[in-house]
């Protein structure tokens, strides 16, 4: 394989993974949403139906368009706010294990942001 082929195999690996990864622990809170259930925290005072929804928006919806590459770069942007709300307000006080998981899904999107979807993606069909 050339440099190119594997550049955007490793663009879809880590959409597919990442993203993939998200949806579990989106789709728990989508199907708490679904059953009518909003009691949900409430790290920017802005309610928490709106903070649900939010959540549920930037860990299933958004990491859904990453997966299949659609508008990629775009799609990217609520997970790093949701994940940077995660690690440094929601987590801000607990120790770094605990934080760790949105730290490095931060990190993935952030790249995923900045590199895009690469040739294996609906976005270059």
């Amino acid at each position: 394989m050339n440099n190119s082929t594997n550049y955007n195999l490793g663009l879809l690996l880590l959409r597919v993974g990442f993203g993939g990864m998200m949806l579990t622990h989106g789709i728990p809170k989508l199907l708490k949403m679904i059953s009518g259930d909003f009691s949900f925290g409430d790290p920017i005072g802005i309610g928490e139906p709106a903070s649900l929804v939010l959540a549920v928006l930037s860990e299933v919806l958004f990491p859904i368009l990453v997966v299949i590459g659609f508008k990629t770069r775009l799609s990217s942007i609520p997970v790093i706010i949701t994940m940077a709300i995660a690690a440094f307000i929601v987590h801000a006080a607990d120790p770094l294990g605990t934080k760790e998981m949105a730290i490095i899904y931060l990190i993935a999107f952030i790249a995923i942001a900045m590199l895009g979807a690469g040739k294996y993606s609906v976005d270059r069909k």
